[in-house]
């Protein structure tokens, strides 16, 4: 039983340091915002500038109706295709998109 409860703690402790405070966001675009550039910075991989969508890749992206994409900044015409581009939005699935740099910084929130 004791290990139940420290491994509960556990998991509480390791996602309050992965995600922000989603309590103190009562706009779900700054929420959405905040998670992007999060997510983007904790991520690892070597072809960050062709335009991963981070929220389908990062299993602890949680904002609905929003997703996060990598792109150019100024953005290219390799950014509107659909292939570069997360597939819940072009689905139809989620409405809203951030847009960081490959360096992490916001483009635009919309």
């Amino acid at each position: 039983m004791r290990w139940v409860i420290l491994t509960f703690i556990g998991i509480l402790l390791v996602s309050g340091c992965v995600a922000p405070e989603s309590a103190k966001y009562k706009d779900p675009a700054e929420l959405a915002k905040a998670y992007c550039i999060l997510m983007c910075q904790q991520y690892d991989y070597d072809d960050k500038p062709s335009g991963p969508c981070i929220s389908e890749r990062h299993t602890e992206w949680n904002v609905d109706d929003w997703v996060c994409d990598i792109a150019h900044s100024p953005r290219e015409e390799i950014d509107n295709l659909p292939e570069n581009q997360c597939q819940e939005f072009i689905e139809g699935r989620a409405h809203h998109f951030v847009e960081v740099t490959p360096d992490c910084e916001l483009i635009r929130a919309v």
